[in-house]
C-alpha cells in the first residue's frame, strides 16, 4: 500500500471554477491482484474540454483527467515494473490500474509509450503534440477539413496545444495559415511557428483582419472557440463549398446556457460542410499519426511549448489558468 492523494469535486461548478469547487483527499492505494499494477503520476493533463465533462461530475467524484504514470509495483504480465504508460485514471499521484481497464474518457484509455517514441522527447508529450491534442489536430485537419495545397485555413485559439499544431500542419501540406490568439506574446510566437497571417483577437477587429488576410475567404475553419465569433467566421468569411472541423467551444464551457443566432442559411448557400468531432473516433489510428508527428519534430517541421505547473497541488489552478487563457502551448502538471 501507498499513501496518495487526489483531487474530488466538491460541489457543483457555477460559472469558472475556483479552487474551493476542489477537494484534496488523502487516501492508501489497496493491494494489488492478479492483473493489476500500481502507477505513480509523472504529469497530469489539462484541457478545456474537462469544464464541459465535469456538468456530469457530482460531490466527491473523482476528478477527471488523462495522465502518464511509470509502473512501480505489477502483478501484471502486460504493464511489468518500469513501463510508462498513458491513461484516464484522474487527478492522483499514485493509481491501482488493471491492464484490462476502460475509463469514462474516450481518449483516455490504457495504453504503452509506443516503443519508436524518440528517447530525446519529454514523455510528458504524450499528452500534449503526440497526444490527444496532437491528435485532435491532425485528424481534424487532414480527415475532416481535407485542406489542399494552396488553400487557405484559418484556426482560432491557435496558440493553445490544438491550434499551434493545426496551423503547422497545414503548411507542411503547402496551404496559407492564418491564426488568432489573445495575446500579443502569443501573437509573437504564432509568427515564429511560420504562419501566414496572425493577430490579437482581444485588441483587433476579427472582420477586419480576415478581410485583409483572406480578402478571397477562407476555405477550412478548425473552430475552438464556437459562440459569436464562429457566427461571424462562417457568415462573413467562408468560401462557398468551405469545410469546418469544430472541434471546442471554448466560449460557452463556462456559460452552458448561452445561445446565439442561427447559421442556418448561412450553411445553405454557402454549402458548408460543418463536421463535428473528437479525436478518440481515430484511436485505432493513433500509433502511425504519433509517429509522424513525432518524425516532424525530430525533423525541425513542428515546433511546440510546454506550460508546466509544478506540484500536484497546484491542479485546480492550472486548468483555471487554461480556461482563462494563460497558457501558450499544452498545459501540464508536473506531479
Amino acid at each position: 500500500m501507498v499513501k496518495a492523494k487526489k483531487f474530488v469535486v466538491a460541489g457543483t461548478f457555477e460559472g469558472l471554477p475556483k479552487v474551493t469547487d476542489f477537494e484534496l483527499v488523502e487516501e492508501e492505494t489497496p493491494e494489488l491482484k492478479n492483473g493489476e499494477f500500481l502507477c505513480e503520476t509523472l504529469f497530469i493533463s489539462v484541457d478545456p474540454y474537462m469544464r464541459m465533462f465535469c456538468r456530469f461530475l457530482n460531490k466527491g467524484d473523482l476528478m477527471i483527467g488523462e495522465v502518464v504514470g511509470r509502473v512501480i509495483e505489477s502483478k501484471s504480465t502486460k504493464y511489468p515494473v518500469g513501463t510508462t504508460v498513458v491513461a484516464g485514471y484522474g487527478w492522483r499521484t499514485f493509481a491501482v490500474v488493471h491492464e484490462d481497464d476502460k475509463h469514462m474518457l474516450p481518449t483516455g484509455q490504457l495504453r504503452q509509450v509506443p516503443e519508436d517514441f524518440p528517447k530525446d522527447l519529454s514523455v510528458g508529450l504524450l499528452l500534449g503534440v503526440t497526444g490527444m491534442p496532437g491528435m485532435t489536430a491532425y485528424f481534424g485537419l487532414l480527415d475532416v477539413c481535407q485542406p489542399k495545397s494552396g488553400e487557405t485555413v484559418f484556426v482560432n485559439a491557435a496558440a493553445g496545444a490544438v491550434g499551434s499544431l493545426v496551423g503547422q500542419i497545414a503548411k507542411i501540406k503547402g496551404c496559407k495559415a492564418i491564426g488568432c490568439a489573445g495575446t500579443d506574446d502569443k501573437v509573437a510566437w504564432l509568427r515564429e511557428l511560420g504562419f501566414d497571417y496572425v493577430f490579437n483577437y482581444k485588441t483587433k477587429s476579427l472582420d477586419t483582419e480576415l478581410k485583409a488576410a483572406a480578402p478571397e475567404g477562407i476555405d477550412c475553419y478548425f473552430d475552438n472557440v464556437g459562440g459569436d465569433f464562429t457566427v461571424t467566421v462562417l457568415n462573413n468569411h467562408m468560401k462557398s463549398g468551405g469545410r469546418v472541423a469544430v472541434c471546442g467551444s471554448i466560449s460557452t464551457y463556462n456559460n452552458p446556457g448561452a445561445q446565439g443566432p442561427y447559421i442556418f442559411e448561412t450553411l445553405i448557400f454557402k454549402r458548408l460542410k460543418l463536421h463535428g468531432f473528437h479525436g478518440a473516433a481515430y484511436q485505432e489510428q493513433w500509433p502511425e499519426a504519433t509517429t509522424q508527428v513525432a518524425k516532424w519534430i525530430m525533423e525541425g517541421k513542428v515546433k511546440y511549448k510546454e506550460h508546466v505547473t509544478d506540484g500536484f497541488e497546484q491542479t485546480p489552478q492550472a486548468l483555471i489558468g487554461v480556461l482563462t487563457g494563460k497558457n501558450t502551448g499544452k498545459a501540464i502538471v508536473k506531479v
